[in-house]
């Protein structure tokens, strides 16, 4: 296992700033089953964080270590009683499917071309609801986003006749 570059650990502990620890040490301290947990999310996650309760530098630090030894994971930071703890997903791809319900058939795979046409839909769902957001602040007439009012010629119509616009007297003080 090759040691992470320190820019590379520099980006991780960035990604990591924004995560909440997903595993817990409890009283028990590092047990199997807090061991299988941490894998279970280093394999969904790639970088997590743990929290450890114990209140002992030391003991806190061997399990660091025991952690990243026995799953080939690597330590990014600790500070105070939080690991934060990154392992390299394989190459092998990983699909993810929605639940099938009981009775379906096997679901098809989501394709580029499916992907492309519902980025499209949720695009145009997203500006239709931000005309209607401005419509509702009044800051374009009703139903000129939605298309629901009559079409708008594309030659201007031409301005009123009026008077010229009267201008108040100039005061001296």
């Amino acid at each position: 296992m090759t040691p992470l570059s320190a820019k590379r650990r520099s980006e991780l502990r960035a990604e990591a700033h924004k995560l909440s620890p997903v595993v817990l040490i409890g009283d028990k301290g590092l047990t199997d089953e807090v061991i299988a947990e941490i894998d279970r999310s280093l394999k969904a996650h790639e970088l997590i964080k743990v929290r450890a309760s114990s209140g002992e530098r030391d003991a806190r630090d061997v399990w660091l270590e025991t952690i990243c030894e026995r799953l080939q994971a690597h330590p990014v930071q600790q500070i105070g009683k939080v690991f934060v703890i990154y392992r390299e997903r394989p190459d092998e791809p990983v699909e993810r499917r929605a639940p099938k319900a009981a009775g379906d058939g096997p679901r098809p795979k989501v394709t580029e071309r499916g992907r492309q046409a519902q980025r499209a839909r949720d695009a145009e769902k997203q500006r239709l609801r931000d005309a209607k957001d401005m419509e509702r602040k009044g800051k374009i007439p009703k139903g000129a986003a939605t298309g629901t009012s009559r079409p708008r010629s594309r030659t201007p119509s031409p301005l009123p006749e009026s008077e010229p616009r009267r201008r108040r007297p100039r005061t001296s003080r």
